[in-house]
């Protein structure tokens, strides 16, 4: 039996053998991670140098982007490292860096379209105290609520549940560092961290998912008894957000099913595939959605545009 604190390394077990396909896989994978930081830092300074999005809604979208970042940074590089090395193993330190990182990311990602909901319906049931309503002081308390509390309650779960477990092996069948797969390891009691996560699963997501649900129930109300103008306005502005709410919650529960279920009788590459899924669609597709849907935003670009020309 062995302290956590005591193990030096975790080896990451779900990479294998791909000879000369190992180039082929890391060229994509830097693909899609330049492509993403392009698409992200673009939106961000689109959205900080153009006074006509400073509003709530694009500001909440800035905060959404600056995360795609950050995500990506936590898994992309360590990532491509993997991918041309020979020996998959990981120090033990940077791997519960690595957890802390995605975790925290996807934390801030669902708030944020949480918030993101909420702040269509009052944009779309009430317009004309919408500004009454989206304060400065109410947007700088949701952004500070939408970063502050993934993070310390991620440093809780990493550093004060799962760092002091005690650990009867150090392989993590993944290809990244993962939170249950660690705590799986434990040979020691791991009754506060069931209870801790179920406890955080019905107060925190559940949560947010009846919020989610309450606002866009009633944004349909609004659409359907109100005009044709109204229901464009809506379709608009919720068309990306809804899509991409529903291209992360089908990247979560993907990840989700694989870590509860054996889902060994599926080939390595599909189950590898599904595991990134939500950590690299979501900052590539989010951005594209938001610049070519986005009525604003589309516009902003075409004035940059015209003035390149002239």
């Amino acid at each position: 039996m062995i302290n956590s604190t005591q193990v030096l390394y975790f080896t990451l077990g779900a990479y294998f053998d791909t000879g000369l396909f190992k180039y082929l896989y890391f060229l994509i994978i830097l693909t899609f991670y330049i492509s993403i930081i392009f698409a992200n830092v673009l939106l961000i300074v689109v959205i900080c140098v153009n006074r006509s999005l400073h509003e709530p809604m694009y500001l909440f979208l800035c905060s959404l982007f600056v995360n795609e970042l950050y995500g990506s940074t936590g898994l992309f590089p360590f990532l491509l490292v993997q991918i041309l090395s020979d020996i998959h193993t990981v120090s033990a330190s940077f791997c519960f860096l690595q957890v802390f990182s995605l975790y925290s990311y996807g934390a801030v990602e669902f708030l944020t379209l949480a918030i993101m909901s909420y702040d269509r319906y009052l944009a779309i049931c009430y317009p004309l105290q919408y500004n009454t309503h989206m304060t400065s002081n109410k947007i700088a308390t949701l952004t500070a609520l939408i970063w502050f509390y993934p993070f310390l309650s991620n440093i809780f779960i990493v550093y004060c549940l799962t760092v002091p477990l005690q650990l009867c092996g150090n392989i993590i069948n993944k290809v990244y560092c993962d939170n249950y797969y660690i705590v799986k390891l434990s040979c020691s009691d791991t009754t506060i961290n069931n209870v801790f996560g179920l406890v955080h699963m019905f107060t925190v997501i559940f949560g947010l998912i009846i919020l989610i649900l309450y606002t866009y129930m009633r944004i349909l109300k609004v659409c359907f008894s109100g005009s044709k103008q109204t229901r464009r306005k809506a379709v608009s502005t919720c068309t990306p957000h809804l899509a991409s709410l529903f291209n992360f919650s089908c990247g979560a529960f993907f990840e989700i099913v694989q870590s509860r279920f054996n889902l060994n009788s599926l080939p390595n590459i599909l189950r590898i595939l599904l595991s990134l899924y939500w950590l690299t669609c979501q900052p590539l597709i989010n951005p594209l959605m938001y610049g070519l849907k986005m009525s604003k935003i589309r516009s902003v670009y075409k004035i940059l545009l015209f003035r390149k020309k002239m």
